[in-house]
């Protein structure tokens, strides 16, 4: 282990899941396919919609803006840990441990908030559709992408900040996929009581806080459902919010579970899964479940590829 002036650590080893060798080959190969698959879901939809003048409204602007945080958080996050997958053991420089979390608090954060104006927006236009175009005008749509993006950088400086901030003169592996913030803090060697206590609190306002207003907006939508005087209507609105609704859970009940107690009692093992959970799984299932089942979205892309396809032929 590297040391400078015998106190600080410079450097950080990743283990991963070093302790299951036997599976790591098959993990990298797994995690790659699913690494790319993700990064080609999630550009179709920003190019679609960047590209589209009728998707240039509030609920495809937000997706939009969904799509680029789930492919920052999966390119901070994937390609390392595909090397670690790679390696037994792999090292990580205390500034590029820093970096990392910084931007996954940064992505994760932006994603909270977003997902609950995305659920708002939702909310609005299918139990208020008359007064939609009022509630939703373009100010306060500019407002909810400025305070999303906002609040996540500033929950990633402060925490990132603070966690770097601590001593760590011990033991440098950190157990974990990444440089996120309980495996890391559990390396500090000071008395972090007060930041576990910023923790739990900043946790349930800035997670628990959108996960309970998505949950009464969903109850209020399904009201709305349930009022639907066609059956087919009512079955492809259960599907579409019941895969939303499984999304999200997914997202922000892992999360949860992973911030509110930074050092709680879960095994290194059960940690890396809900990580997995929110950093692998979500950015996959959201161009899946938010987007591509859409029939304006499909109806885009093909409108696009038959442009692209004209225009081939002319200049040919």
């Amino acid at each position: 282990m590297k040391r400078q002036n015998q106190s600080s650590v410079v450097e950080f080893i990743l283990l991963g899941f070093s302790n299951f060798p036997e599976l790591q080959r098959q993990l990298f190969q797994v995690f790659l396919v699913t690494y790319l698959v993700t990064l080609i879901g999630n550009a179709i939809i920003i190019v679609v919609i960047s590209l589209e003048q009728s998707l240039h409204v509030p609920m495809y602007l937000f997706l939009l803006n969904l799509s680029m945080v789930e492919v920052g958080f999966s390119a901070v996050i994937m390609p390392e840990m595909l090397v670690v997958l790679s390696n037994e053991k792999t090292m990580i420089t205390f500034t590029g441990c820093f970096s990392q979390m910084y931007f996954i608090l940064l992505f994760g954060g932006t994603e909270c908030f977003l997902l609950g104006a995305m659920a708002y927006d939702r909310f609005a236009a299918i139990c208020h559709p008359l007064s939609y175009a009022l509630i939703m005008n373009r100010r306060v749509f500019m407002k909810l992408i400025i305070f999303s993006w906002v609040s996540g950088i500033i929950v990633a400086t402060v925490q990132t900040t603070w966690v770097f901030s601590f001593p760590f003169c011990g033991n440098n592996e950190i157990n974990h996929l990444s440089c996120e913030t309980p495996p890391v803090l559990e390396l500090a060697c000071a008395d972090t009581f007060l930041f576990e206590i910023y923790a739990f609190t900043g946790t349930i306002l800035i997670v628990m806080v959108p996960f309970v207003l998505i949950l009464l907006s969903y109850i209020r939508i399904l009201f709305a459902i349930l009022k639907m005087p066609s059956t087919a209507g009512k079955q492809k609105a259960f599907s579409t919010y019941a895969s939303h609704l499984t999304s999200v859970t997914l997202f922000y009940g892992t999360a949860s579970m992973t911030y509110l107690q930074p050092k709680s009692g879960y095994s290194p093992e059960t940690k890396k899964l809900m990580s997995l959970a929110y950093s692998l799984l979500t950015p996959l299932l959201n161009p899946l479940i938010y987007s591509l089942r859409n029939s304006e979205m499909k109806s885009a892309l093909m409108k696009l590829w038959q442009r692209k396809v004209d225009l081939h032929t002319f200049f040919n």
